[in-house]
């Protein structure tokens, strides 16, 4: 028997997590996955008694209702017993449907004569939630409120899930029939709300014989209309960084490019945020308002496109009701120019969040409805410091506000230029303008990030050993092997080699790919090597990560090291690219140098520097030798690696680059 996705409420969910395997016996209502979206997260139970036979999604995966999820092996009984039911009830509910239909139909057959205008009174029903029952934990809205169809309109919580209940109709609010700490389920009336449609006027003959078919148009006419119209031009501007100012760093569309709603148009940078201002509208970019570095603030125009915007249902709803004679003219210019200046606005108060894309994510395993998820975006709040008041640990939004009020009434621990002393260990600098004067120039992002991480290198006790390698039959094999890589589109460094033998190197040492532990009375030794490659990019260093390159070949590391560089360099580096290393190489490349110590990346405990290599004479007891010498920098905390230990490391380290054949033995 399949397991499908239920009625959650939203068109689309994220398959966030999976909470059964291959195998599992389970009873109805067991929860079997986690869906999320921006208005739901929902554990969605059982349907049926069995063994998980097969999983048909996976996490990250995009569902909606309907979506197979499971499949389970069920005795015959129960397969007929599940199957029946939901058809027994569809015809229930098509049976009082067709009857509520005609009930109220009737009434309107009689009076031939009806005004253009008419109204009806719609029920607002509990859809399927997945549980039994649940509570009501927030009214979204109130009596007189005007909504349009999928606006939220209740928050409904069980302990499995929580869920916004979207309207299923546009229209007056009439009534509030539920309040919050109700236990509802499914099919429970929550509001009522005033529909207003829209009808042509007939003949007594023609209006009795089309009666159903008219007020069924009637009522769907809202839909009908909520199509794009025409708009004109839209002016696109920055929305709330959750800051005062920001930087354009990279304008990503140029003028006559053809865009899509929600597309990246510009990239704005400040030191809280890196931020892509998508489009509100498609169509043609006419105009590009900025540059390149440029500061900007929350108003200012990006850019100017000719466009197409979205007329919400509630919007024609409200139309057709007020200005039903005019009913054609609905799509004149005047209504464009109207769209075309509200529809940035709405952008701009959808995208007042103050928090990255990985705060968010973090925020997301926190057990909070999606109101209060909102609300911790638009304040800049992280979820997991916030000590929650409600049932099953939920963070409500009291808990929000109590945060927020206690992080702004705690005493300021000292101005300025004291926490820059407080973190650098040094004195404020002194005043300069007896001496010339002097201009502030900001650091870019990337470096100012850096600046908390590259002080931690003041508690490591670091040592630096210096060795050369004869790198001179390893770079004429490289030599030979370059054109065939090139063919292939691969660029083949010296740093390919270097990685490979290091890593072979680490299995037999491991201490210098190990962590000192918190009590510094103990090692950590990683079960595998992930290695950190710095990369020089126009914003400073950025250090992505090669993973496993003890499991790969010399192609692969090559393949890998050209795609984390050019990601690096593109600024398209996931959070994930940036963590887990446990050694890392720094190469100066052909920058120039003959060493340099380079600073341990806590927590890590080792760094080798590369410096250029040059032709030297070395002797062989004869004679001088023409020969390719790599230098070599190995920064160590003494706390874990003894000095011998680190020159047995390079001595070992030259031997397997003198001749990498080794590696094989």
């Amino acid at each position: 028997m399949q397991i499908k996705t239920p009625d959650i409420g939203v068109e689309k969910a994220t398959v966030a997590e999976i909470l059964v395997k291959v195998g599992d016996t389970i009873a109805i209502d067991d929860s079997i996955v986690l869906l999320e979206s921006d208005k739901a997260s929902v554990e969605v139970p059982s349907t049926s008694v069995g063994v998980v036979k097969s999983i048909a999604v996976s996490e990250g995966d995009e569902v909606a209702e309907g979506a197979v999820l499971i499949e389970v092996e069920a005795d015959a009984a129960q397969a007929e017993t599940s199957e029946s039911e939901p058809a027994q009830s569809e015809e229930k509910a098509q049976a009082e449907s067709t009857q509520e239909h005609v009930s109220t139909e009737q009434p309107k057959a009689e009076n031939t004569n009806a005004a253009a205008t008419s109204s009806e009174i719609v029920e607002v029903k509990v859809p399927d939630i997945g549980v039994e029952k649940a509570l009501v934990g927030e009214v979204l809205v109130k009596a007189g409120d005007e909504i349009a169809v999928d606006d939220s309109i209740v928050v409904v919580e069980s302990d499995k899930a929580t869920v916004e209940v979207p309207s299923t109709v546009a229209g007056t609010i009439e009534n509030i029939v539920v309040k919050e700490g109700d236990s509802v389920k499914e099919g429970v009336v929550l509001i009522t709300v005033k529909t207003t449609s829209v009808a042509q006027e007939k003949s007594s003959s023609t209006e009795n014989k089309q009666t159903a078919p008219t007020a069924s148009t009637a009522t769907e006419s809202p839909k009908a209309e909520s199509k794009p119209v025409q708009s004109g031009s839209v002016e696109i501007a920055v929305p709330d960084l959750g800051v005062d100012k920001a930087s354009v760093s990279e304008i990503l569309v140029s003028v006559g490019d053809r865009v899509e709603k929600d597309q990246s148009l510009v990239v704005v940078e400040s030191d809280k945020a890196s931020v892509e201002v998508p489009s509100t509208v498609s169509g043609t970019i006419k105009a590009i308002h900025v540059s390149d570095n440029q500061e900007v603030k929350q108003g200012m125009p990006l850019v100017t496109i000719d466009g197409i915007a979205d007329v919400q249902p509630s919007e024609v709803a409200k139309e057709k009701a007020t200005n039903a004679p005019q009913a054609a003219e609905t799509k004149t210019q005047p209504k464009t120019e109207k769209i075309a200046v509200e529809e940035p606005k709405a952008h701009v108060a959808n995208t007042s969040d103050k928090l990255s894309k990985e705060q968010q994510a973090e925020n997301a395993k926190v057990y909070a409805g999606p109101a209060v998820r909102k609300l911790a975006r638009e304040l800049g709040v992280l979820l997991a410091q916030v000590e929650s008041s409600g049932p099953h640990d939920r963070v409500m939004k009291e808990d929000v506000f109590a945060y927020v009020k206690q992080r702004l009434t705690a005493s300021q621990a000292a101005p300025q230029a004291t926490v820059a002393q407080a973190a650098s260990g040094l004195p404020a600098l002194p005043d300069f303008s007896a001496f010339g004067g002097s201009e502030v120039a900001t650091m870019t992002r990337l470096q100012q990030v850096s600046v908390p991480q590259l002080s931690l290198n003041n508690f490591i006790p670091q040592v630096t050993q210096f060795d050369l390698a004869d790198i001179t039959e390893l770079e004429a094999w490289r030599g030979e092997l370059k054109a065939k890589f090139k063919q292939d589109g691969i660029s083949l460094t010296i740093l390919a080699f270097i990685a490979k033998a290091v890593a072979f190197l680490l299995k037999e040492e491991p201490y210098f790919a190990s962590h000192l532990a918190d009590d510094q009375k103990s090692v950590v030794l990683r079960n595998e090597i992930h290695m950190g490659i710095a990369v020089a990019t126009p914003d400073g260093l950025t250090v992505p990560v090669l993973r496993n390159p003890d499991q790969k070949s010399i192609k692969q590391i090559a393949i890998e090291l050209g795609e984390l560089s050019q990601k690096a360099r593109d600024k398209k580096l996931s959070p994930k690219d940036l963590q887990g290393a446990n050694f890392t190489i720094t190469s100066l490349g052909s920058i120039g140098g003959t060493a340099f110590t380079p600073l341990v990346n806590w927590p890590q405990v080792a760094i080798l520097g590369i410096s250029p290599a040059t032709m030297q004479p070395v002797w062989n007891g004869e004679g001088f030798d023409p020969k390719l010498m790599l230098p070599l920098s190995l920064s160590y905390d003494h706390r874990v690696i003894n000095g011998a230990d680190a020159a047995r490391f390079t001595n070992k380290l030259t031997k397997l680059l003198a001749d990498i054949r080794n590696i094989l033995l």
